[in-house]
């Protein structure tokens, strides 16, 4: 089972309350989830929720060990055949549309370009930006570049890294063929709550997290002085945060800003699940609501997910 949606619009909540009712498992789907040092910033499940069902794939790597959508995968599948040998519903819960697309539809076999080629990446990065990287990249690799936006930096960077240490582009790889999608029938739960409810509750959940140590937990990660360009350090909140603890914002801009940046996000997300797999009725079933705890999730909204779950079965 897959629950996803845009970010602050109650994954969470809805993928724990599934799990308690129905004996499941919450996989982590999110990409910034998987790091240890950012639990307030990324929204993790608490450590209440994750003692009430079993959680698995939340903190598993440390910031400066960056994840990947392959690494993801192997990982989630492992997660899933578990679940399913104790008995127990998978439910992977999170807003990265390319994890989902590894599992439902298959995932490129690119080959590791080999380290030198991703301290290239990093390095540039860092030192000229992400506009810099992309004339690069465009100039080399002009098919990849066009299916990326120029401030993407991480997407620029692994784009570069895949053309410089293997000499393919990016699509070209995809176009030589997939892995085989993962062995299992998906359905799926989609959040798509209206765009000013979205909005509230994203300056709510910031200002929440902003009183539970948000700052204190990115100068804690700052603190470690790792590369820039690292997943991690980009995380919603993350490069906000930094500039209020430089005293390049006041808290109330780094607030405003962090916002809107994940109101940009969340239109991203919106965009990927209306074009991809996730927008297919007869896979997705799709509430248009946002829900900011378990309370909120009413008997006949649980009677019509259970309907949908039975006719996939």
């Amino acid at each position: 089972m897959i629950v996803a949606g845009p970010t602050a619009s109650g994954k969470s909540a809805l993928a724990l309350r599934l799990a308690q009712e129905w004996g499941g498992v919450v996989i982590n789907a999110d990409s910034m989830q998987i790091y240890r040092e950012l639990p307030i910033v990324t929204a993790r499940p608490t450590p209440a929720d994750e003692a009430s069902a079993p959680h698995r794939l939340y903190g598993v790597r440390a910031a400066r060990d960056p994840g990947s959508v392959a690494w993801w995968r192997g990982e989630a599948l492992a997660a899933m055949e578990q679940a399913r040998e104790g008995g127990l519903i998978p439910i992977l819960c999170g807003g990265t549309g390319l994890y989902f697309a590894s599992l439902t539809g298959g995932l490129a076999d690119i080959p590791d370009p080999g380290e030198p080629a991703r301290q290239e990446a990093r390095g540039w990065l860092a030192e000229h930006g992400a506009a810099w990287l992309y004339a690069r990249l465009a100039a080399e690799d002009p098919a990849s570049a066009a299916r990326l936006r120029p401030s993407d930096g991480q997407r620029i960077a692994r784009a570069w890294e895949v053309w410089r240490g293997t000499g393919v582009g990016m699509v070209e790889w995809h176009a030589r063929g997939k892995q085989q999608r993962a062995p299992w029938d998906f359905a799926a739960i989609l959040l798509d709550p209206a765009r000013e409810v979205l909005r509230g509750a994203i300056a709510a959940r910031f200002e929440a997290m902003m009183d539970r140590g948000a700052p204190e937990e990115v100068a804690a990660l700052l603190a470690q002085n790792l590369d820039p360009g690292l997943p991690a350090m980009r995380a919603l909140g993350v490069p906000e945060l930094a500039a209020f603890l430089n005293g390049s914002l006041s808290r109330a801009q780094a607030v405003a800003a962090a916002v809107l940046a994940s109101g940009q996000y969340t239109k991203r997300q919106a965009t990927w699940f209306r074009h991809h797999a996730l927008a297919d009725p007869a896979l997705t079933h799709i509430i248009h609501a946002q829900f900011a705890c378990l309370t909120q999730l009413s008997e006949r909204c649980m009677g019509g997910l259970l309907n949908f779950l039975k006719n996939k079965g």
